[in-house]
């Protein structure tokens, strides 16, 4: 199995601070923010890693991880010329994955489970995709998996209003309303798929599309996140993360 950690897009939410410096960069406890989702994929025994970032800080990016060898793994590095998405910068592994699977974090995302179950799960599936979700209160921040009483998965909504949250919530049929986490499991037909989609009104490739592709053909299965998880995609969620890191160090 494969890695990979998303480090582009332009971190607006977290300017000026991102004007300087690449927001995966910014530190968290004693730790640049991209250093966690590394450790976690390298205890999990998935070593071979790539990192996929953008233009203006790819060098400093570089500059940090270096070749892997402190970390004990082996990174390989991609450019995203343009902020076109989650999926397109997934798109962007085709190449290093050479057909076998893989397991996708975002950079900006820290949690305290182990890696290892999710990674024995997938394994386990044999193909298709797994989605790692997380019961949380501000749900309009996120993309959405709705679960019905069986535990099956129904939808991914991205980003749902507080319309559509009060609907799903009142409707009998359905039994879950989670957050998706930014920890993601594809085969290689995941390339495929992001082949046939089509910018959203963000004008950007959706990771949500590519999930909601997976769960109509019936090969979309999900983990359940038990422990803490943020991620670091605002001034209060990177103040929450530094408190958590702090308080379990």
């Amino acid at each position: 199995m494969k890695g990979i950690v998303l480090a582009g897009g332009s971190g607006t939410r977290l300017a000026p601070l991102t004007n300087v410096i690449n927001k995966h960069l910014l530190p968290v406890g004693k730790k640049p923010m991209i250093f966690y989702p590394i450790e976690k994929l390298v205890a999990a025994g998935i070593t071979d890693i790539l990192i996929v970032t953008g233009t203006d800080h790819m060098g400093s990016i570089v500059q940090t991880l270096g070749s892997g060898k402190e970390f004990g793994c082996t990174f390989t590095y991609k450019v995203q010329d343009t902020a076109g998405g989650i999926a397109q910068a997934l798109g962007l592994a085709r190449g290093f994955c050479h057909g076998e699977s893989m397991c996708v974090i975002l950079g900006d995302n820290i949690f305290e489970d182990n890696l290892s179950p999710w990674v024995a799960a997938f394994n386990k599936q044999e193909f298709g995709a797994r989605i790692i979700v997380k019961l949380v209160p501000n749900l309009a921040r996120f993309g959405i998996a709705v679960t019905d009483k069986h535990k099956n998965l129904r939808m991914i909504v991205e980003k749902p209003d507080a319309n559509t949250l009060n609907k799903l919530h009142d409707n009998k049929d359905y039994t879950g309303v989670y957050a998706v986490t930014g920890v993601y499991f594809y085969d290689y037909q995941v390339f495929d798929i992001i082949d046939t989609l089509t910018p959203s009104g963000r004008d950007e490739l959706e990771i949500t599309d590519v999930n909601n592709k997976y769960l109509e053909r019936g090969k979309l299965q999900y983990s359940t996140m038990e422990n803490w998880w943020h991620d670091c995609g605002t001034f209060e969620s990177l103040y929450i993360s530094n408190e958590l890191i702090r308080k379990h160090s």
